[in-house]
């Protein structure tokens, strides 16, 4: 009797692997359907009439490829690939450290430039631009406060922060966090150094990659599934594009509004640097690996920045 079984011991074992795979090409598909559809919609945007203002479609096109880095970075995950608490905070300091490097290099010191050549002096234009770091700090200090959501660490936090599902607590969190990155995109568009803003968004996509990657890995974490996990990390890119259009609409307005732009996204940026991610990788004890990844980020932001310029 034995023996007439073990024939089918290897074809019983090869199902659930086979099956495993039908699964991962079968979401691994859908997912590819939908980057693509997400890439039909911006060049269909694209040609609306309202975004053919100057820096507004440069703005699009930027957060639209940070949008596809963020989803590209959530892969891993339907391929059920597994990391290190380690590599999760070194990729966390990674994402620090280009978004500091592109807060001085791509927003502030442009914003001094750009208040300067508006007449104000080097006392005027310090002013006004640490006036706009403040003010873009406020603005996100006001949204983490007023907009519910929820921190993989931390927990709750906002008003009704309790009465929502979970899954939409993170949703909103990866918004707040999404926001400045989109927004210091479109008013760089809106500036007057295309090389610079195409530096900025690549340095962005760059740092999405692995943002996106962790993003969906810690939902995948406290209990959400991989198909899930994933969509919510595709999702939470989407916040990009959308901020990045009005970034650029806003300052193309008014030109005397871009060295606050510029500045105000700088302090946004800063801010999340300070309250979200570096606290993040920080929390399990890997802050060295943490720290190489922020100066690996830095540096590389800086040479985009520079060589681009």
């Amino acid at each position: 009797m034995e023996f007439l079984h073990r024939p089918h011991a290897p074809h019983a074992a090869a199902l659930p692997r086979a099956d495993g795979l039908r699964w991962r090409w079968r979401h691994l598909t859908g997912l590819a359907i939908v980057l693509g559809a997400l890439t039909i919609w911006t060049q269909q945007l694209l040609q609306a009439p309202w975004l053919q203002g100057p820096g507004v479609s440069g703005a699009l096109m930027g957060g639209s490829m940070a949008a596809l880095a963020t989803a590209l970075g959530t892969l891993p995950v339907l391929l059920s690939q597994k990391f290190s608490q380690r590599s999760h905070d070194t990729m966390l300091g990674f994402g620090a450290g280009v978004m500091l490097a592109a807060s001085a290099f791509s927003l502030i010191i442009p914003a001094l430039a750009a208040a300067k050549e508006q007449g104000a002096g080097s006392w005027g234009a310090a002013g006004t631009v640490g006036l706009g770091i403040g003010a873009g700090a406020l603005l996100l200090l006001l949204v983490d406060r007023v907009v519910p959501h929820e921190h993989f660490v931390k927990g709750l936090e906002g008003p009704q922060a309790r009465a929502m599902k979970r899954v939409w607590l993170f949703v909103l969190a990866i918004a707040v966090h999404n926001l400045p990155e989109g927004l210091a995109i479109g008013v760089a568009y809106a500036g007057t150094d295309p090389l610079g803003a195409l530096a900025l968004a690549t340095g962005i996509s760059i740092q999405d990659v692995p943002e996106g990657m962790v993003v969906a890995l810690a939902l995948r974490g406290v209990g959400y599934g991989r198909v899930r996990s994933a969509g919510l990390g595709v999702l939470s890119g989407l916040v990009e594009p959308v901020a990045a259009v009005f970034g650029a609409a806003v300052i193309g307005l008014s030109a005397s509004l871009l060295p606050w732009g510029l500045a105000a996204a700088a302090g946004a940026m800063l801010y999340v640097i300070s309250h979200e991610i570096i606290p993040e990788s920080h929390r399990a004890g890997h802050e060295r690996w943490a720290t190489c990844g922020l100066m690996l980020g830095f540096i590389l932001m800086m040479v985009l920045d520079t060589a681009l310029a």
